[in-house]
């Protein structure tokens, strides 16, 4: 059995398609890579095995997750390992080019690999002199390398050039080392994701098509125009790495509300967010909340369309996880989680309040409607309903204002498509419908064919 076998455990977020590491040193002691805020997954991982982690490593200051490194300092006592060049705020052993930390028997090596960041390290695990793999973080991913516009499109091309030296600074490891990756499937960080979380150097070599570029300004071209949108709050939380997010010293809680709390939470400036399924959203829900379903792409929504800064009260279903709700909000820094309505709409309308539904409409009985594809552009450029309009979710609400009155909103399934509806209704549409279903369904329903690209889009 292979190293990578049975002394490297991955962890993967499905939603923000992020893998951290959990590696058994052999001794007891284990070395955490990339670890999230949320560090139940990574626990008990090492809880299972009986390890206490000793040490937790950044590659980078990461912009769509906050870092579970300091909160493993004050766990486990773990030393934080993390480039010098990002003057991170607190106690840390901070590491350039070719340092070396001895982790024993096992040796982690430093290699600066700017481009998805000006800070990025990669970190080459060696035992004696033979490399056993490289945790590339957002640098060379599977079949694709990160995107390098966090930091504004004026540095872009910049952090593109770097991130070509750099990848090819990688590939001359030997074919057989293991490459494990930050970023990966679903990742906004990947430029654009793939389906396979690790790989080798050899077979980047055959397989990547950015290592096939025959030049630099090739690869930063083919690079720089696969960048998609990225969720808003990407923005934000780099800085709060560098300051180091706060310990967290007990589980946060999501306490019950009582309708008129709500009520108050509202006018005081706060939010109310829907997390049930679409369906029973439709059926009835609080009029002005908003449909985020609680799903792994749960904080992406949440960092995508409401800030940080108010307060928020949550619609939850009977069954739902109230826990994973808390930790996919505070794994994106959002912290002023006020609590959850009691008894959800059965409170709300015991109270006297009055609720809103939206038609959920399955493909054969949405005919007379104009079609909004809420999808993001790559998705919609694989195919999409003939005539369609397109917005993506994350920028409908600044467009809300140009949207057709009577739309059928569309994504890939559904979930999507009721959140859309909800931003619409927030800012005044009072005739929104979802699809229950997708491109593929509407197209069957109606006797058309999907069309691929983005020239038959109309607004």
């Amino acid at each position: 059995m292979g190293f990578a076998d049975d002394r490297l455990i991955p962890l993967v977020d499905q939603g923000l398609g992020n893998s951290a590491y959990l590696v058994d040193l052999g001794d007891g002691r284990a070395l955490a890579v990339d670890a999230s805020r949320d560090l139940r997954a990574l626990h008990a991982a090492a809880q299972r095995r009986g390890l206490t982690v000793a040490y937790a490593a950044d590659t980078h200051l990461h912009a769509d997750f906050l870092s579970g490194a300091v909160q493993l300092g004050h766990d486990t006592g773990a030393t934080v390992l993390a480039s010098a060049a990002g003057r991170r705020a607190f106690e840390h052993q901070g590491l350039a080019d070719g340092d070396e930390v001895d982790l024993g028997g096992l040796t982690l090596r430093a290699l600066a690999t700017p481009g998805h960041t000006d800070e990025h390290l990669s970190f080459l695990l060696l035992d004696g002199s033979r490399e056993l793999g490289v945790f590339t973080g957002g640098s060379l991913i599977v079949n694709s390398a990160a995107r390098t516009d966090l930091l504004g499109p004026e540095r872009t091309e910049e952090l593109a050039r770097a991130q070509y030296r750099s990848i090819k600074r990688l590939t001359v490891l030997p074919d057989e080392t293991a490459v494990w990756p930050t970023h990966g499937a679903g990742s906004f960080c990947s430029a654009p994701p793939g389906a396979e979380r690790t790989t080798t150097i050899g077979a980047q070599k055959q397989a990547n098509p950015l290592l096939a570029a025959p030049d630099e300004d090739t690869f930063v071209h083919q690079l720089t125009a696969s960048l998609g949108t990225y969720p808003a709050y990407f923005d934000r939380l780099a800085e709060i790495n560098r300051r180091g997010p706060a310990v967290l010293n007990a589980t946060p809680l999501l306490p019950a509300l009582s309708a008129q709390q709500v009520r108050i939470l509202v006018s005081d400036g706060g939010h109310v967010i829907d997390v049930r399924p679409a369906a029973d959203y439709a059926s009835g829900h609080i009029p002005g909340s908003l449909s985020i379903p609680l799903r792994d792409q749960f904080a992406t929504w949440l960092g995508w369309l409401l800030p940080d800064t108010a307060p928020l009260a949550f619609v939850t279903g009977e069954d739902q996880d109230l826990s994973e709700l808390v930790w996919q909000a505070y794994k994106i820094g959002y912290e002023r989680l006020a609590g959850r309505l009691a008894d959800g709409m059965t409170a709300w309308l015991a109270d006297g309040n009055t609720q809103t539904t939206t038609a959920f409409l399955t493909a054969d009985h949405a005919e007379s409607h104009p079609y909004l594809d809420v999808r993001q552009e790559a998705e919609f450029a694989a195919g999409h309903v003939p005539g369609a309009m397109h917005l993506e979710l994350g920028g409908l609400a600044a467009a809300a204002a140009d949207t057709p009155q009577g739309a059928v909103v569309a994504c890939g399934h559904g979930e999507r498509a009721m959140t859309a509806a909800s931003v619409l209704e927030r800012a005044g549409h009072t005739d929104v419908a979802v699809l229950d279903g997708g491109p593929a369904d509407y197209a069957a329903a109606h006797g058309q064919r999907l069309v691929q690209g983005t020239e038959d889009t109309r607004s």
